[in-house]
């Protein structure tokens, strides 16, 4: 593997923490159905402080902070690969993932017309 297959494996492992399984559940929920089973948590993803490292569940706060908030992009970045684009990509010097927009840009609205009369 080259470096750059090592790091969207690396990301692929990392996200699935965070994405719903067959069941809905998601491992960094661990047990609790509320996220999986009810209409109103059940887009609701934690981003917690370090997880466990036997089934995944997240431990120690929870709120969106620090290396957790980087998953945001690499599932992005691995969803945009998917799509047909090439998937993760980095900044070479920082090791950042750069995501490229998933939707195709908005047009911009037609310049007005003015009457000359």
């Amino acid at each position: 593997m080259n470096l750059d297959e090592v790091a969207r494996e690396l990301a692929t492992r990392l996200t699935r923490i965070f994405l719903p399984g067959a069941d809905g559940g998601r491992p960094c929920h661990g047990g609790d159905h509320r996220f999986a089973n009810d209409p109103a948590w059940r887009d609701l993803v934690l981003f917690h402080e370090y997880f466990h490292g036997d089934n995944g569940r997240g431990v120690g706060a929870s709120h969106q902070t620090g290396w957790t908030a980087l998953v945001v992009r690499w599932i992005e970045g691995l969803a945009h690969g998917r799509s047909g684009g090439r998937g993760l990509i980095t900044d070479s010097t920082t090791m950042t993932p750069i995501v490229r927009p998933v939707r195709a840009p908005v047009p911009a609205p037609p310049a007005p017309r003015h009457s000359t009369g």
